[in-house]
C-alpha cells in the first residue's frame, strides 16, 4: 500500500453561492452607462470566463442580476463589467465605491465560436450595450490576430452620447486588417458619422459570405434583421452566431424567467447558433 499522502480536493462551491469581490474602479462609460472592474480572489474560478460568458452579480441586501463579462479573458486578476442602470439592483452596483464588495456567480453560458472561426474572416455586429459581450471576443482576436483573416466591427447606437468604449473603438479601426464603423440613430448638428440603424453600415463592407463567422448582440429586434441581412447577402446561416442576453434571474436553469422556446438562455446559451433560435426569433412575446 503507498504511504504518500494527497491533499483533498476542495469541495464544488454551490451554484447558487457567490463568492465576495472587492470593487476596484468604476469608471462612467455614458450619461447612464458605467464598468466595474473587480479583483476576484486569487486562482478562483470565478475569473475564468470565455468570450461570451455572463455572471450574476450580486448587491448584498438588494438581488442579483446577469452582467455579460466585458474583459479581456487573458486576464485573470481583475473581472469586468460594463452596466447600465435602469433599475434599483443596477442602480446599486455602479454607484458603489472602490473598496466595497460584491457578491459573483458563475460565469455561466456559452461563448463566442472562436475556434470555429480560426482561418475565416470575423464580422462583429453590435447594438447599444451589446457592443459589451463582444468585447472579450474582439481582445481574444486581436490577441491571436495570426488566426483569422480579416475582422470587421459594425456598431449602431441611439446618439453620439451612448456609444461606449470610444477612443477604444477608434484605435480598433487603425489596426491592420480591420474595419470599425459605428452609426447612430440620431447624430445632431455635431456628429459627422454614419446616421441610420446598424444593418446599413453593411453596404461599406466586403465580405466572403462563406468564409466569414458573424457574431452579433444588441436588442432582439436589430438582431433579427441583422441576422435575416447577412443571411440574404450570402452567409450560411450556421456561420451565424447571436448573444440572447434575456431575463435572466438564476443563472442555472432553475426559475424559468429566460425560457426560449425549448432553450434556457442562461443555460443553453446565451450564444446560439442561428439556426438554433430562428424560429423563435419572430414569435410574438415568446
Amino acid at each position: 500500500m503507498s504511504t504518500a499522502s494527497h491533499a483533498a480536493a476542495p469541495p464544488a462551491r454551490p451554484v447558487m453561492e457567490p463568492v465576495p469581490v472587492q470593487i476596484r474602479s468604476v469608471v462612467k462609460e455614458t450619461h447612464d452607462t458605467f464598468t466595474l472592474t473587480v479583483a476576484p480572489p486569487p486562482g478562483d474560478p470565478v475569473s475564468a470566463f470565455e468570450p461570451g460568458q455572463f455572471s450574476m452579480l450580486y448587491v448584498f441586501g438588494v438581488g442579483e442580476l446577469p452582467i455579460s463579462i466585458s474583459g479581456d479573458p487573458a486576464v485573470r486578476e481583475s473581472l469586468t463589467y460594463t452596466v447600465r442602470s435602469v433599475g434599483q439592483v443596477t442602480y446599486q452596483l455602479v454607484t458603489r465605491r472602490p473598496g466595497d464588495y460584491i457578491g459573483i456567480r458563475g460565469p455561466f453560458g456559452t461563448s463566442w465560436p472562436l475556434k470555429e472561426a480560426r482561418g475565416k474572416s470575423v464580422l462583429i455586429v453590435a447594438g447599444g450595450i451589446g457592443l459589451a459581450p463582444l468585447r472579450p471576443a474582439i481582445y481574444s482576436i486581436l490577441r491571436h490576430r495570426g488566426d483569422y483573416n480579416r475582422l470587421v466591427i459594425l456598431y449602431g447606437s441611439r446618439s453620439p452620447r451612448d456609444l461606449l468604449y470610444r477612443k477604444e473603438f477608434a484605435a480598433w479601426g487603425l489596426l491592420p486588417d480591420t474595419q470599425a464603423l459605428c452609426t447612430v440613430d440620431y447624430g445632431g448638428v455635431s456628429w459627422r458619422g454614419y446616421v441610420g440603424v446598424v444593418t446599413t453600415l453593411f453596404r461599406h463592407v466586403r465580405m466572403q459570405p462563406q468564409e466569414t463567422v458573424a457574431m452579433i448582440c444588441g436588442p432582439e429586434i436589430m438582431m433579427r434583421y441583422a441576422a435575416r441581412e447577412l443571411e440574404a447577402r450570402g452567409l450560411p446561416p450556421a456561420q451565424i452566431y447571436l448573444s440572447m442576453e434575456r431575463n435572466m434571474k438564476c443563472g442555472a436553469g432553475f426559475c424559468g424567467h429566460c425560457q426560449l422556446g425549448p432553450y434556457f438562455v442562461c443555460k443553453h446559451g446565451p450564444v446560439f447558433a442561428y439556426p438554433e433560435i430562428k424560429p423563435y426569433l419572430d414569435l410574438y412575446e415568446l
